[in-house]
């Protein structure tokens, strides 16, 4: 049985996004898979303030079950009321969202099992069906008031399954006519972002092309645009990772502050996973080799969780802007 997003208590992005564009700010997404992850994220957004945006991709889906899924958006929701409450903080608004859908079948079951936003990645295709397959998914969704983000251009990197050896850069002459012919709420653009943690080696020049951004903005102002693969590989937990046991290549991600000028401009929402990952599992792997007695999972995800908080009102506070944005959002939203 289909399941409305309103009834989880969840939010779609539209009104986000308008809040974010005429603030100058970019609303967070952070992908998650387990429950340590979702309440580090949930308590990081609440605690600093900032609407957020969980985001789930098809392997995380897959590895999760869409029915606990479902219950996870429900229970993220509930989760940040109680807190809110308790501690006297202000409710913020929270959408879930699929990351990197590959096709009309995955989009329509996730908008039928609760998700208030989805996003159709046919930078795979030509652009004739890049546009076909997408209109067919804003047409579904917005039947169900669920908000839809494109793609144009391809990222290299690997996430999940969206593997690409090669950047692709948006083409500025195109989106017009992209958003035009579909109808999409928002449009995820390729400027030199690049996905998982190995994007950059170690003295490259990291540059993401500022001047594509704003070219795509003359084009269609005001218009919501996104940022994938725009974690920034921290060193410290590559190298705690390292220190005790791993063996990462060495890489650099996306400079926070360039992030931070991409996020005062039409730039609304920022996807964050692999800074996510690194982060726990330096943790992780930091508790199992200073205390090899541990098996209690609490004791090594219990420390993992607080780490990961900590760097998610981080990005919050210091990279996007987001901090202290969640009244302003809640307050569109009534009216």
């Amino acid at each position: 049985m289909a399941v409305n997003y309103k009834d989880l208590g969840l939010v779609n992005t539209k009104t986000m996004f308008q809040v974010a564009v005429k603030g100058g700010f970019a609303v967070p997404a952070y992908n998650f898979n387990n429950m340590e992850q979702l309440q580090a994220i949930v308590t990081a957004c609440l605690e600093s303030q900032s609407p957020v945006i969980l985001q789930v991709s098809k392997g995380a889906r897959d590895y999760a079950d869409q029915t606990l899924l479902q219950y996870m958006g429900k229970g993220a929701v509930e989760m940040m009321r109680r807190i809110a409450q308790e501690k006297g903080l202000g409710e913020i608004p929270i959408t879930l969202h699929l990351d990197h859908g590959d096709s009309f079948e995955t989009c329509k079951s996730c908008i039928d099992s609760g998700f208030s936003s989805v996003m159709i990645d046919g930078s795979h295709f030509s652009y004739e069906e890049n546009v076909a397959v997408t209109k067919k998914v804003v047409e579904y969704a917005h039947a169900h008031d669920v908000t839809v983000e494109g793609e144009l251009g391809v990222l290299a990197g690997v996430e999940d399954d969206v593997k690409a050896e090669h950047h692709t850069y948006t083409e500025p002459d195109q989106v017009e006519d992209f958003v035009k012919k579909t109808g999409v709420d928002s449009l995820a653009i390729a400027i030199g972002t690049s996905h998982g943690a190995y994007k950059f080696k170690p003295g490259q020049k990291v540059e993401i092309r500022i001047d594509i951004l704003r070219e795509i903005e003359k084009r269609i102002p005001g218009f919501p645009i996104v940022l994938h693969g725009s974690s920034s590989v921290p060193q410290d937990a590559v190298a705690t990772i390292n220190k005790y046991g791993g063996k990462l290549k060495d890489s650099v991600g996306i400079p926070e502050t360039q992030l931070r000028d991409a996020a005062s401009s039409a730039v609304c929402k920022i996807n964050i996973d692999s800074d996510g990952r690194l982060v726990m599992t330096a943790k992780i792997r930091e508790v199992f080799a200073t205390k090899p007695e541990e098996f209690d999972p609490r004791k090594y995800l219990g420390p993992a969780r607080d780490a990961l908080k900590a760097m998610y009102m981080s990005k919050n506070q210091n990279v996007l802007g987001s901090a202290g944005k969640a009244p302003d959002v809640m307050s569109a939203l009534k009216k």
